[in-house]
């Protein structure tokens, strides 16, 4: 009995790091490759840096420099090579097209949306997400640029 539970124990463990390793990791700025130093210095330009962070994602490392510019949080995340991967970027609602505003509504149901990202991937808008919360629990939601639903998540 003491055995079997030591290895439910250990392969929960197991479980529990192999989960833990594919999520994101805070990293220092001289822990990034040289390529994704000089992107961030081309992007962060007149902005203050929160912190960088590096996920594995598909067998490939993610390095990600999360900024406020103007006041609003831009996230731009990048490959080992320097090239820019998708860039999250705070936008006002108030600022969205009202179908794209009435879309990422409809999708929050009765939750009130507390932010909302404008997501761009090879330079070209591919979503809109919003941050969400429904009776204290959050969420988020997603909608094309149009503010129809998405086939898919970005």
């Amino acid at each position: 009995m003491k055995t079997n539970c030591l290895v439910a124990l250990l392969a929960g463990g197991l479980l529990l790091a192999g989960a833990a390793s594919a999520q994101e990791k805070k990293i220092k700025r001289s822990d990034l490759p040289l390529a994704v130093e000089k992107t961030v210095v081309a992007q962060s330009a007149g902005a203050t840096i929160r912190g960088f962070s590096a996920e594995k994602e598909k067998g490939q490392t993610l390095y990600e420099v999360a900024m406020t510019v103007n006041g609003h949080s831009k996230d731009v995340s990048m490959a080992a090579d320097g090239s820019i991967v998708e860039i999250e970027e705070q936008v006002a609602l108030d600022s969205l097209a009202p179908v794209v505003k009435a879309g990422l509504q409809t999708k929050a149901g009765k939750g009130k949306i507390l932010k909302v990202e404008s997501l761009t991937k090879k330079d070209k808008l591919v979503a809109y997400e919003a941050q969400v919360d429904t009776n204290g629990k959050k969420s988020e939601v997603q909608v094309g640029p149009d503010g129809k639903p998405l086939d898919h998540e970005e």
